[in-house]
């Protein structure tokens, strides 16, 4: 084997181990959060993204082939992606895959190119790029290939030596953030980084062999319940085209927009409910059909398949009926618009493609109801506690049969995600409200106005957001001291927007003396939404108190039924 150059086979190796290696370490990632609040996702997300790449490179058929091991990396983890560590994680491996996969020769001068096509491509997909994180790290480490890629370097030394200097600009990550330095912690997206190409290197050096690789690659995939949408409320008997059929394009073929449409106009030609989402390495596709070959057949002429999936959809129904119809007995009605199971849906008549619909990111079961009230077509299951993936955003997008699908992320780790699903399709006009919380999601949803064009309404409801306040209550995992207020493991803290306001033993005072931070003279609405391990007894107590201390302010409070977080407040 040369010491000088890589092949394919060596990159998806390298590949798995550096999954291999950040699966192994995730949960250590993950108490690398500033905040030492119960769900630090960030070695999560970047671990399910990782592992969703990691997936597709373990069906490419030849390891040998360049492009295709290129190609299931890229695709995968852009797809995989979840929360803001995992968007930008899935942009660097897109870069560096779109120099590799061009290359005659593997060799340090090629790595380094494709380090610097990494960072480029993850700076782009960040609005306001922020230094001291991740993307600091991948830029000092794409500084460094460049300084040391002579073509005659040992790979061993090459990546060692980019290694070590990663290792340094990540440990120079809190003199750049001083709210990692409070917290005694470096960033926890460069940390995930650094894992990856330790694991990469350990497998080149023969530190670690294959056959060490534990990866659960279930755990990369999309949200199984988040499936392409069908036009499943048919009657079996008006199921005109019987197969979805559902699978993505690794293209090996130049796919233009002229390549699109005719493609399109194929599937139009041979079935319908047709999904042809492209971007620069595959083209997701589903179509109902009377004859899945054709269309498998047809997109044979593109380049390899993967994720295939083909249904009878008339057997399907037969089935739903008869659930449909048990249900009926045992009283459970079946509502359009909601997240229904298959059989609850079942009877429901399909509905005629309206001019709007909403998205929302929500965990609780009374936030779920606040939000559909207030007209949302489709729940992505998620939040704190679980980032959906990009994947998981495009699938709940089918459900809605919108011309405009304004998506509310309700997440600051989320926006990255769903901007990234917007981009990658093309059949409707993708609107993506950047807002952080459930109350700004709420306050967006009161700002539409029907009647506005879809720039109207994102620059009124983009507007309405910044004048709402959030605080969260939580309990602390960890010590730690931020903005000057010490942090014992088990305290009770209120986080707001930007800091830690509040920190307490007891969960309702801690959460008025959060409240008293966030109200000020323009202040007019407290609203309250309590979780799973608050009852109503507690929430009425803390209501009382609220109401005695702000008279003056309109008061709501109701059940969010959110996990992890004892109230979520809202200040207007």
């Amino acid at each position: 084997m040369s010491t000088k150059t890589l092949d394919a086979a060596m990159i998806s190796k390298m590949f798995l181990a550096g999954a291999h290696n950040l699966n192994a370490t995730k949960e250590w990632i993950n108490e690398l959060n500033v905040f030492p609040v119960p769900d630090g996702d960030t070695g999560t997300n970047m671990t399910m993204t990782i592992l969703a790449a990691a997936k597709e490179v373990k069906t490419v058929e030849d390891d040998n082939d360049v492009q295709a091991v290129c190609k299931a990396i890229s695709s995968g983890s852009l797809r995989g992606a979840r929360g803001n560590s995992g968007v930008i994680l899935s942009q660097l491996l897109r870069g560096f895959t779109k120099v590799i996969k061009e290359a005659e020769v593997i060799d340090a001068p090629t790595i380094a190119l494709s380090f610097n096509k990494a960072v480029e491509t993850a700076y782009k997909a960040v609005m306001k790029p922020k230094e001291g994180t991740i993307l600091t790290v991948a830029r000092g480490m794409a500084e460094k290939a460049s300084e040391t890629c002579e073509s005659e370097i040992e790979f061993s030394d090459f990546l060692a030596g980019i290694i070590e200097h990663g290792e340094y600009v990540l440990s120079q990550t809190p003199e750049m953030l001083p709210v990692l330095k409070q917290a005694g912690v470096v960033d926890s997206g460069g940390q995930g980084l650094m894992q990856v190409m330790k694991g990469a290197l350990d497998f080149y050096n023969g530190k670690i062999k294959e056959e060490d690789f534990v990866l659960d690659l279930n755990a990369g995939s999309a949200n199984e319940s988040a499936q392409v949408s069908r036009n499943e409320f048919e009657g079996e008997a008006d199921i005109k085209f019987g197969y979805c059929t559902e699978f993505i394009i690794m293209l090996d073929k130049i796919f233009n927009a002229k390549a699109e449409k005719d493609f399109k106009s194929f599937l139009e030609s041979i079935g319908d409910s047709i999904v042809c989402v492209a971007d620069d390495d595959v083209v997701k596709v589903h179509v109902h059909t009377n004859d899945p070959g054709l269309a498998i057949q047809r997109a044979l002429k593109y380049g390899q398949l993967s994720n295939m999936k083909i249904d009878n959809m008339r057997l399907e129904h037969h089935e739903r009926v008869l659930k449909s119809e048990e249900l009926k007995a045992a009283g459970v009605k079946a509502v359009a618009g909601d997240n229904t199971s298959d059989a609850e849906a079942a009877a429901i008549e399909p509905e005629e493609k309206k001019p709007f619909g909403f998205l929302a990111v929500s965990v609780g079961d009374g936030l779920d109801e606040i939000f559909k009230g207030l007209g949302v077509d489709y729940i992505i299951p998620g939040g704190q506690t679980m980032n959906p993936s990009t994947e998981d955003v495009l699938n709940a997008m089918d459900k809605v049969n919108a011309e405009v699908v304004y998506i509310l992320p309700n997440n600051k780790n989320i926006i990255l995600a769903a901007n990234q699903a917007r981009d990658l399709t093309t059949d409707k006009k993708v609107v993506v409200i950047p807002t952080k919380t459930v109350p700004q999601g709420i306050t967006a949803l009161i700002s539409f106005l029907p009647e506005g064009t879809p720039e109207e309404n994102e620059e009124a409801m983009t507007e309405a957001i910044g004048a709402v306040k959030t605080g969260q209550v939580t309990y602390a995992v960890r010590d730690t001291v931020i903005d000057e207020k010490e942090i014992r493991q088990g305290n009770i803290m209120g986080i707001g927007d930007k800091t830690i306001l509040a920190v307490g033993e007891d969960i309702n005072d801690t959460t008025l003396e959060m409240i008293a931070e966030m109200v000020d003279d323009e202040s007019s609405l407290i609203s309250v939404y309590f979780g799973t391990e608050i009852d109503e007894e507690t929430a009425g107590a803390l209501e009382t108190k609220i109401g005695e201390k702000y008279s003056d302010l309109d008061l709501e409070i109701q059940s969010g039924g959110q996990p992890i977080y004892y109230y979520i407040v809202s200040v207007e």
